[in-house]
């Protein structure tokens, strides 16, 4: 598949610039909510930080429709918003499936989280077929903003800091090491399975920005 042909040159370390830096800001903006006190509604400290309201989760839908604007307009569209949109659906189906796979409790046979990893893994890859100039700049754009969360939860890990950074999941074992602590709930969710989410989020969003953008020029000379 092939994508429009590009009318102008778009760096994509320009174009993930601004959003970076916006995301640096609130993780640093939580990172102090949390270590003040302040409301659990918007700084939650409990383990995975999830629902947190300030936080840079909700960023990746977002950017993709940023970033799928700023593609369209430079003529690096999707050859097929559609067929965009369901490779998008599709890896987040395999990524979903991979999640539910690796935490199902009453479903286990050998090798079980080899194939929910992989399943996972396909599932942030596939996004790729649809848009690549979107994918790339997604993934450029992940890495961007996750690198500095793994090195807020090394120092957080390390001095125990109490917040959603370093408090432990409640299964995880206690006498755990640093190291083998920080790889596994820090650096590998970061730079793996943030960055998938990133990536299929970011990805459906931004196909759908895309269609819609393309039918409103569709529309818009006929209306003129």
């Amino acid at each position: 598949m092939t994508e429009t042909n590009s009318r102008s040159d778009i760096s994509i370390a320009r174009l993930i610039l601004v959003p970076s830096i916006i995301s640096l800001a609130i993780t640093l903006i939580r990172l102090v909510g949390e270590l003040q006190g302040w409301s659990e509604v918007f700084f939650n400290r409990s383990a995975g930080g999830f629902g947190s309201i300030i936080g840079i989760t909700w960023l990746a839908p977002i950017f993709g429709v940023y970033f799928a604007l700023k593609l369209s307009q430079s003529g690096r569209a999707p050859a097929s918003a559609g067929k965009a949109i369901a490779y998008s659906v599709l890896g987040l189906v395999c990524m979903v499936g991979g999640a539910a796979l690796a935490f199902a409790k009453d479903f286990d046979f050998p090798g079980k989280v080899i194939v929910a990893f992989l399943l996972a893994l396909a599932g942030a890859i596939i996004p790729v077929a649809g848009w690549s100039a979107l994918f790339k700049t997604l993934l450029a754009y992940g890495y961007a903003a996750r690198i500095p969360v793994a090195i807020v939860m090394f120092f957080a890990i390390r001095g125990q800091w109490g917040t959603h950074y370093d408090v432990l999941p409640p299964d995880f074992p206690a006498d755990a090491g640093f190291w083998s602590t920080y790889f596994q709930i820090g650096f590998l969710p970061q730079m793996l399975i943030w960055i998938a989410f990133t990536l299929v989020t970011g990805s459906l969003t931004g196909s759908i920005t895309a269609a819609i953008a393309g039918k409103s020029k569709t529309v818009e000379p006929a209306a003129a």
